[in-house]
């Protein structure tokens, strides 16, 4: 008899896991190296005294702006940490506005670019403007005894850092790139890529901060010369003093009161607009600007006497 020869049994054979190319690499790996960052980010400091710090300093870089171009130190007038908290506003909302558009037009180009293969040529360009632009944002930063002068040279500096290393890490991510930065076999190359990737982020957030400060400053002096083209806008202010000011602004109107038994104040200035008051002192300017105009510190102890006029507005 003839034995029955059973098949051989075919077995399961699991498919090779498919090597991680580099558009995950981007996508995924890039996602979870942003979170690693930000939960390292987050242990050391809590983003709500990160916001609040932020706040508190470009309020303060817009108000000290602001002030300095009345000749008052913002030091000097006592502001509280809620004062230039709630002054920040100001002076963020143009940057503010801009890093949300350009964020958004630049995260429309990059799911533009993912689906497609991008020529060796146009990498090495984008290499090359990057270089460029980043070799003169470099110029500028260790020249600055020669351009620190420049008007726009606060805003321009970092800006091109920023446009040149951004421009340089994104285009070595790309499959195109050289093989030493898209990628390579080991872990030595991947730990230099990340490192390079964190250094390049922090080099992005300080030279945002660096241009962001420098549109506050800008802010707060465009907002004080608004406030000298209109100075009848501010409170109208009389006051009484015990002794001469000797003003020489040729604004200000000085009278002398009658003498009374008891009275203790003998002088009296109008056309003063109160500029800011602080805890302890106010600070008032004339109600039109010239070119000897100065701010005049008046102390709340008592040794002055201050009314506040009505606006002429009948209701």
């Amino acid at each position: 008899m003839s034995r029955l020869v059973k098949p051989p049994m075919s077995r399961l054979v699991n498919p090779p896991a498919e090597p991680v190319g580099e558009a995950d690499v981007g996508g995924q790996d890039g996602g979870r190296q942003l979170e690693r960052l930000y939960g390292i980010a987050t242990t050391f400091v809590a983003p709500a005294s990160l916001l609040s710090a932020l706040l508190f300093y470009f309020g303060y870089v817009f108000s000290r702006a602001q002030y300095a171009y009345f000749g008052v130190d913002v030091d000097a007038i006592g502001l509280s940490t809620r004062d230039y908290v709630m002054r920040s506003p100001q002076a963020l909302l143009v940057p503010l506005l801009v890093i949300a558009l350009g964020g958004t037009a630049l995260l429309v180009a990059h799911l533009a670019l993912r689906s497609r293969d991008i020529p060796l040529a146009v990498v090495r360009a984008t290499f090359v403007v990057a270089a460029v632009v980043l070799l003169a944002g470099l110029v500028l930063l260790f020249g600055y005894e020669q351009y620190g002068g420049w008007g726009p040279y606060g805003a321009v500096t970092p800006l091109l850092i920023t446009t040149g290393v951004a421009l340089a890490a994104y285009a070595a991510r790309w499959p195109a790139a050289p093989g030493f930065l898209a990628g390579g076999k080991g872990t030595g190359p991947a730990v230099v890529r990340r490192g390079a990737l964190m250094l390049a982020l922090v080099v992005i957030a300080t030279c945002l901060f660096w241009a962001t400060a420098t549109l506050a400053e800008w802010t707060g002096r465009g907002t004080a010369k608004e406030t000298a083209r209109e100075l009848d806008q501010l409170p109208l202010v009389i006051l009484d003093t015990q002794e001469r000011l000797f003003l020489t602004d040729g604004v200000v109107e000085e009278s002398v009161l009658p003498t009374h038994e008891g009275q203790t104040f003998r002088y009296r200035y109008r056309r003063l607009r109160l500029l800011v008051q602080g805890d302890e002192r106010m600070f008032l300017v004339p109600d039109q600007w010239t070119a000897s105009n100065s701010a005049l510190a008046v102390s709340l102890d008592g040794s002055v006497r201050v009314q506040f006029r009505f606006i002429n507005d009948p209701p």
